[in-house]
């Protein structure tokens, strides 16, 4: 006699799917002001343009000018 346990609670495979693509289009989103932190530019400004405004085309593409503009060099030494 075998026996299997599974969730009481399964979610179909839509489900699993939307969420997947839910949460990659969510990086997405925010790539621009990833891009401006990783690259050390100032980006607070990228994160507010991105969050207010990313949801335009326009507004997402600004940011990701924004974070992919000229870093601030200073000489040291």
């Amino acid at each position: 006699m075998s026996m299997r346990v599974e969730s009481a609670d399964r979610s179909w495979t839509v489900t699993k799917v939307v969420a997947v693509v839910v949460a990659l289009l969510s990086a997405g989103y925010m790539l621009p002001w990833a891009i401006a932190a990783v690259r050390d530019v100032p980006h607070w400004s990228v994160f507010w343009v991105n969050l207010l405004l990313g949801w335009t085309i326009v507004g997402w593409i600004v940011a990701l000018v924004m974070s992919l503009r000229a870093q601030r060099q200073i000489i040291t030494g």
